[in-house]
């Protein structure tokens, strides 16, 4: 996580969360905003890969938070490379549906030691602006029920949710992540999120 800042030339923005917050869908809804106003955006997504996912549904449960963050790394920076970095140094705001706090959240919950994920996604671009979905994790469960996840075991015990959702309150706390509140409507958080691109950024504000 370096602290050089991307590319002037486009923007990079985290949409963060418990699965159940609504972070794909106002990922999604924020990059047709953008495509609307005239702006080059799209929407992308961790874990990136089909193959370090596959690698992660066939053994990742058995092997546990270590291996996990090591596969979500590598995942991590083909997507950087292949996706994010070329996109925006050519001008393209990108939306990325999680990031590396999902690697301190999911793998920090299951004993990963945080400085330790921290280093191993030290080459990871920080962010333009990264903002975190909260919800309650019973009810993210209860939204989620019936619906496919990429790795999922990841979303079944509740205890490990609730410790992710701790560390993402952390995160949120030390200036890392933005909070929105994600237990309203998906209009609702959606404009508290526009709110946060046109304060941060200058970009989807009204009239503009």
């Amino acid at each position: 996580m370096s602290s050089d800042d991307v590319s002037p030339k486009g923007y990079l923005i985290a949409i963060e969360g418990l699965d159940g917050s609504g972070k794909t869908t106002i990922a999604k809804r924020l990059v047709e905003l953008l495509t609307a106003r005239g702006y080059r955006a799209i929407y992308t997504c961790e874990p990136y890969s089909d193959a370090f996912i596959g690698i992660l549904n066939s053994i990742g449960r058995k092997m546990g938070a270590l291996f996990e963050a090591l596969i979500m790394a590598a995942d991590r920076y083909y997507h950087l490379k292949e996706v994010i970095e070329p996109a925006v140094n050519a001008g393209v705001i990108v939306v990325t549906d999680r990031y590396y706090y999902s690697s301190l959240a999911y793998q920090g919950a299951k004993g990963a030691d945080l400085a330790w994920v921290r280093e191993l996604n030290k080459f990871a671009i920080n962010p333009n602006i990264a903002i975190y979905l909260d919800i309650d994790p019973e009810t993210g469960l209860k939204r989620k029920a019936g619906k496919p996840s990429r790795v999922e075991y990841l979303q079944e015990n509740l205890r490990i949710l609730e410790r992710a959702r701790q560390i993402y309150i952390s995160m949120v706390e030390s200036g890392e992540l933005l909070y929105v509140d994600a237990s309203s409507s998906i209009d609702e958080v959606l404009k508290k999120c526009i709110k946060l691109l046109c304060v941060k950024l200058g970009i989807l504000c009204i009239g503009t």
